[in-house]
C-alpha cells in the first residue's frame, strides 16, 4: 500500500516537474520569438523610412521641375503679352501723332479759307460799287447814241440781230459739229482709259468647278467600314445625301460625284465626321448628315456676312445675305458665282469712283446682280428679272433694282449705275480662263465661229483665238478693198450675234495686206 502511494506521489511529482519544465521552455521560446519579431519590425521600419525619404525626394524634384516648367511658360506668355501691348501702344502713339498732324493741317486750312472769304467779300463789295457806276455810264452812252443816230436802242438792236442771225447760225452749226466729233473721240478715249485702269486695279483669280470631290482616307481598311455589310452603309450615305460614292482601287481615296456642290460638300463633311468618330451604321449616318446640313446652312450665312463686310456693304437684308452665301456653291460656265460677284462688285466700285458716281451703291448692285441664279426652286423667269424682284421685295433702292434687272437688257436702263454693272459683268466673265464649258461644246463653238467667216466672199482664212474671244479673218487683197474690209467686219459680227450663243464678247479682226514679190536672178 505504501509502495503504491509512493509511486502515485512520484508520478504526480514527475508530472508537476514536467509541466514546470515545459512552461519554462515555452516561455524561453516566446521570448526569443518576440526578440526576433522586434528585430524584424525595426528593420522593416528602417527600410520603410529610407524608401519614404527616397520617394519624398523624387516627388520634390518632380514638383520643382513642374514649377520651373510652368514658370518658364508663364514668363513666355508675359513676354508675348508685353510685346503685343508695346506694339499696340506704338500704334496708338502713331495714330495720335497722325491725328494731331491732321488737326493742325485742318486748322491751317480753315484759317486760309476764312482769310479768302474775307478777301472775297471785300472784293465783292468793291465790284458791286463798280457795277453801279458802269450801269450809269452805259445808260448815259446809250442816250447819247440815240440822239446822234436818230434811232432808239430797241430799233438798233433788232437791226443788229437780223444782220448777225444768219452768220451766227452758220458758225453755230460748224461749232456744234466740231464739238460732237471732239466729244465722241474724247468719250471713247476716256471710256478705254477707265476700263483699262479698272481691270488693272482688280486682282483676279481663275476658278474651276468640278462635279467630283476626292475624300482622302488614312488607309484602305476604312473603305470596308464605309461600304458596310452588303453595302448597307454606302447605300445609306447615298440615300441621305444624294451623292454617288465611288469606291475603287484608288489608294487612300474615295470619289464623291454630284453636280450639286452643296450636296457634295455635305457628303464630304459627313464622311469626315463618321470616319473620325468610327461609328458607321445607317442610323448614325442619317444623324450625322442631318447635323451637317444644319452646319452648312450656318456656314452659308457666315460666308454671306463675311462677304458683305469685306466689300464694305451695310444694311443688307438677312435673306439677301443668305442668298449671297449660297453663291459659293453655284457656278456659271465653270466660274464660281460668289467669286464672280465679288469681282464685279470691286470693278463697279472702281469704275463708279472714276466717273464720280455713288461707289457704295455701285458695289452693292455689283454684288447682287446675279442673285437670281440661286433660287430655292426652279423659275421660268430670267435670272436678272428674278433677282430684281427679290431686291425689290427686300427693300433695295430703285437704282440697285434697275441695275440688276437691266444687266442683260431685259428691261430699260434708268440710271448710270446700270450700264456699269453690265460692263463689269462682261469684263469679269469674258477674261480668258474665267469660265469654261464642256470640251465638245467649246470646240464646236470655235468651229462655228470660223465657219461663219468662211461664208463670206473674199475670205482666205479664219482663226478663232483667245479662247473664242477673238475671230481673226484674213481676206484676199484683190477681192476685198479697205472700205469693204470694214463692212465685212461689221457683217460678220452681226451674223455672229444673231446666229450664235456665247458668253462675253467676240472681237472680229479683218486683216487685208498687199504683197509685191520679185525675184532677182
Amino acid at each position: 500500500m505504501d509502495n503504491i502511494l509512493i509511486i502515485i506521489i512520484g508520478v504526480v511529482v514527475g508530472i508537476a516537474l514536467g509541466f514546470g519544465i515545459a512552461k519554462l521552455l515555452e516561455k524561453s521560446n516566446v521570448s526569443n520569438l518576440i526578440k526576433n519579431a522586434k528585430k524584424e519590425a525595426t528593420s522593416i521600419l528602417k527600410e520603410a523610412k529610407a524608401e519614404g525619404e527616397t520617394i519624398k525626394k523624387d516627388k520634390l524634384l518632380q514638383a520643382k521641375e513642374k514649377f520651373l516648367e510652368l514658370k518658364s511658360e508663364h514668363e513666355k506668355e508675359i513676354l508675348s503679352k508685353d510685346k503685343k501691348l508695346g506694339e499696340a501702344e506704338k500704334r496708338t502713339r502713331d495714330k495720335e501723332s497722325q491725328v494731331s498732324s491732321e488737326l493742325a493741317k485742318t486748322k491751317k486750312i480753315n484759317e486760309e479759307i476764312e482769310a479768302k472769304i474775307t478777301d472775297y467779300n471785300t472784293r465783292l463789295d468793291f465790284l458791286d460799287k463798280k457795277q453801279i457806276d458802269v450801269e450809269k455810264m452805259h445808260k448815259s452812252q446809250i442816250e447819247q447814241l440815240e440822239v446822234i443816230s436818230g434811232l432808239s436802242a430797241d430799233d438798233a438792236k433788232s437791226q443788229l440781230v437780223e444782220s448777225l442771225k444768219a452768220e451766227a447760225k452758220t458758225n453755230a452749226m460748224a461749232h456744234i459739229q466740231e464739238t460732237i466729233e471732239e466729244a465722241k473721240l474724247t468719250a471713247q478715249q476716256e471710256a478705254k482709259k477707265i476700263i483699262i485702269s479698272t481691270i488693272q486695279r482688280v486682282g483676279t483669280e481663275e476658278a474651276v468647278e468640278n462635279c467630283v470631290s476626292v475624300f482622302n482616307i488614312e488607309s484602305d481598311d476604312v473603305k470596308g467600314r464605309i461600304i458596310g455589310r452588303e453595302g448597307r452603309n454606302i447605300r445609306a450615305i447615298e440615300a441621305a445625301t444624294g451623292v454617288e460614292i465611288i469606291v475603287d482601287d484608288t489608294p487612300e481615296a474615295i470619289i464623291l460625284s454630284c453636280f450639286d456642290p452643296v450636296r457634295r460638300e455635305i457628303a464630304r463633311l459627313a464622311l469626315h465626321k463618321l470616319v473620325t468618330d468610327g461609328r458607321i451604321h445607317p442610323a448614325r449616318i442619317e444623324e450625322v448628315v442631318a447635323k451637317t446640313q444644319k452646319q452648312i446652312e450656318e456656314e452659308i450665312i457666315d460666308i454671306g456676312k463675311r462677304t458683305v463686310i469685306d466689300l464694305g456693304i451695310h444694311g443688307l437684308h438677312p435673306e439677301l445675305i443668305k442668298i449671297v452665301g449660297r453663291m459659293k456653291y453655284r457656278s456659271s460656265y465653270g466660274q464660281n458665282l460668289l467669286q464672280h460677284s465679288r469681282e464685279v462688285s470691286k470693278l463697279c466700285g472702281i469704275m463708279a469712283a472714276e466717273l464720280g458716281l455713288n461707289v457704295k451703291l455701285a458695289k452693292r448692285a455689283g454684288l447682287l446682280h446675279d442673285i437670281g441664279k440661286v433660287p430655292d426652286t426652279e423659275s421660268e423667269l430670267p435670272h436678272a428679272i428674278l433677282g430684281m424682284q427679290w431686291a425689290e421685295k427686300y427693300g433695295e433702292k430703285e437704282e440697285v433694282c434697275n441695275a440688276i434687272g437691266a444687266h442683260h437688257d431685259e428691261i430699260e436702263m434708268k440710271s448710270l449705275i446700270s450700264p456699269i454693272i453690265q460692263v463689269c459683268d462682261a469684263i469679269s466673265g469674258a477674261r480668258p480662263g474665267a469660265r469654261r464649258q464642256v470640251l465638245d461644246s467649246y470646240i464646236q463653238r470655235l468651229k462655228d465661229l470660223e465657219e461663219i467667216a468662211y461664208g463670206f466672199n473674199g475670205v482666205k482664212s479664219a482663226y478663232a483665238i483667245q479662247a473664242g474671244r477673238e475671230l481673226r479673218v484674213i481676206v484676199e487683197s484683190e477681192k476685198v478693198s479697205d472700205e469693204l474690209a470694214a463692212t465685212l467686219s461689221f457683217e460678220i459680227s452681226h451674223k455672229i450675234q444673231t446666229e450664235m450663243t456665247y458668253p462675253g464678247q467676240v472681237k472680229i479682226t479683218v486683216i487685208r495686206e498687199t504683197r509685191a514679190v520679185n525675184i532677182a536672178k
